[in-house]
């Protein structure tokens, strides 16, 4: 299926739409008179930067290796367009932590712990956290082409999308009104724009 300019479109503007608010509201928050809190480590906030940092990691290697897989221009322009818009946002969230001199790695906590719920990581199949891939999915991708790895992206994607979206609305419940809660409602909004977007590809796939 060649995904006709306004479905492109759709999702290229929400996500730019996300990244333009973040940095207006970035600047705005830097400008008020009163000094924004400085989170602490076991804040809803720093939680959620360094969990979706890791989670977002995630994406992009997953994107880039399907770049590798496939030829297909559909997929390609996806993983390119997830890739990018991750990395920025996972900058955005590492940036805040050393902003907030806060480490993006705490040990002995396990993840999405903040959210009221924890993770047991090192499980058995390798999923630091809901949605993520595991270690084996991973490597079926590396070694799958053509239409086999764009349905395993596809899927393994719109799993993660799933798990972002639940870590992100987490953070728009739990966490401080301000920039980064709004940059994770973006998020809720953004990829549930791509899901859909997937859905219409692993149909048209037959999956």
């Amino acid at each position: 299926m060649r995904l006709n300019r306004t479905q492109w479109q759709s999702v290229a503007i929400t996500v730019l739409a996300v990244l333009f608010a973040a940095g207006a509201l970035t600047f705005a928050s830097a400008d008020h008179d009163e000094a924004p809190r400085t989170p602490t480590a076991e804040s809803a906030d720093a939680g959620f930067a360094r969990d979706m940092a890791v989670h977002h990691q995630q994406a992009v290697e997953m994107s880039f290796i399907v770049r590798d897989r496939t030829k297909d221009e559909d997929v390609r322009r996806l993983a390119y367009d997830i890739a990018n818009t991750q990395a920025n946002q996972r900058g955005m969230m590492l940036g805040w932590l050393d902003l907030w001199e806060l480490p993006k790695v705490q040990s002995g906590v396990a993840p999405m712990t903040w959210m009221g719920m924890g993770v047991d990581v090192g499980g058995e199949d390798g999923a630091l956290m809901p949605g993520m891939a595991t270690r084996a999915q991973l490597d079926q991708l590396r070694t799958a082409s053509g239409r086999a790895a764009e349905v395993l992206y596809l899927q393994l994607m719109t799993a993660h999308h799933k798990g972002g979206i639940h870590m992100a609305q987490g953070c728009v419940e739990k966490c401080v009104p301000g920039v980064e809660r709004n940059l994770a409602q973006g998020m809720v909004d953004s990829q549930e724009s791509e899901i859909k977007l997937m859905a219409d590809m692993l149909k048209a796939r037959g999956a």
